[in-house]
């Protein structure tokens, strides 16, 4: 009789990674309109970005008439500064019900079982998935016990996974999945592997880096297959991260190192294309992939900050529009000087409801006019000073100092 390989089963409205190209969770480069461009070009699933737990409790959840749009809000919580009378709502998270239906995993912050399940359960009925950040080295995760340190506390992690596999999981009917980096030898990797393995999960995707490990430096995938063979062992799909450029290139590892998919990070922040497959052309041209950018952040009424900091990622910093759209303060601009004559109405009218003003002094402004106040108030001495800066930033000799003669 023909055995078949142990699956854990996935759940009626999860979704199974194996055979996916997938989006990563990005935290400035994952909000809605790079993952509805990731999805166009195609992406099998898309990653949110790290949300931790603490700023989805007490959100609000409302659909959005404007943008179609399912928007998680809430009230600042800095209350040691004066509010006004009536305080504009924060939005955490925004998600599309019908362009993300089944194919969006919310990934979450946290490092406690009670505030993870908390969480998740707002969410729950509009994703995929809810995935659990153990990868993020970076002080603003790891600072509260979150991402890349809840590898240092293994237990603390099996616990928040199975109490999300069995209070969220199984109440919402959908997968619960973890993020990991490698841990500092292949053994403790391993031990790793396995006790995550054992808490119920649908997937397990690791980035090919040790937590001290920068972008720059090339991915290990030594492990790989070490790790891909304990998934499988357990029923649990298993992705790679790390240097992973396009569509093609994830397929080919997958099945050079044994496991069921790929997830990208810095090529899609580079190029949202990448997940197009050579046959359908490969990369395209970034000023198409930035109109279709533009497009879908106007689309959805993108927060303009958001939008130019993509804008800056997905435009070659040689491009001679480059330094125009830089200097841009909205998105009207940005379509006058890109010129999107298309979208200049849609442009004007996103801009006049986000409240964005052309003629508002960016903080980086302020400093640069108060610097300014301050040379012209004192006069001639700053002339005076700038003398004498540049002496001293002067050769020796022609400052008239006798220089020691040179061994011949």
């Amino acid at each position: 009789m023909a055995s078949y390989p142990k699956r854990v089963p996935i759940p009626k409205n999860g979704v199974d990674y194996r055979g996916k190209v997938v989006l990563a969770p990005m935290v400035r480069s994952g909000e809605l309109p790079s993952r509805l461009l990731a999805l166009k070009y195609g992406a099998d699933l898309v990653w949110g970005p790290e949300t931790v737990d603490r700023s989805m409790i007490g959100t609000t959840k409302r659909f959005n008439p404007s943008t179609s749009t399912i928007d998680f809000t809430r009230l600042p919580s800095n209350s040691s500064r004066p509010q006004p009378p009536v305080q504009k709502e924060s939005l955490i998270y925004r998600l599309h019900p019908t362009r993300e239906h089944g194919k969006l995993i919310f990934q979450i912050g946290t490092a406690s079982p009670e505030m993870a399940v908390e969480a998740a359960k707002l969410v729950a009925g509009d994703v995929a998935g809810i995935d659990v950040n153990a990868g993020c080295p970076k002080p603003f995760s790891t600072s509260g016990g979150m991402g890349a340190a809840l590898l240092q506390t293994p237990d603390l992690l099996a616990l928040i996974l199975a109490a999300l596999v069995k209070e969220v999981g199984e109440v919402y009917e959908i997968g619960i999945s973890v993020k990991i980096r490698l841990l500092e030898t292949a053994k403790k990797t391993e031990t790793l592997v396995r006790k995550l393995c054992k808490t119920g999960i649908i997937g397990l995707t690791v980035h090919c880096r040790t937590t001290p490990m920068r972008p720059r430096e090339r991915a290990i995938r030594e492990q790989l297959r070490m790790i891909a063979d304990i998934c499988r062992e357990e029923g649990v799909a298993c992705l790679m991260n790390g240097d992973v450029k396009d569509r093609d290139e994830a397929l080919q590892l997958a099945q050079e190192y044994g496991v069921d998919g790929g997830m990208i990070a810095t090529a899609a922040e580079a190029n949202s294309s990448c997940f197009r497959t050579k046959e359908e052309g490969g990369l395209l041209p970034w000023r198409e992939v930035v109109t279709e950018y533009m497009k879908t952040a106007l689309e959805v009424e993108n927060k303009w900050g958001n939008t130019k900091f993509l804008l800056s990622q997905l435009m070659p910093g040689k491009a001679e529009v480059f330094k125009k759209v830089a200097a841009c303060m909205s998105y009207r601009q940005v379509c006058e000087v890109m010129e999107l004559h298309h979208m200049a109405d849609l442009a004007k009218d996103v801009d006049e409801r986000l409240g964005i003003n052309e003629q508002k002094e960016t903080k980086a402004m302020k400093k640069a006019k108060h610097q300014n106040k301050s040379a012209q108030a004192a006069g001639g001495d700053m002339g005076k000073q700038r003398t004498i800066d540049k002496e001293s930033r002067s050769p020796l000799s022609e400052r008239g100092v006798a220089m020691p003669a040179m061994a011949v």
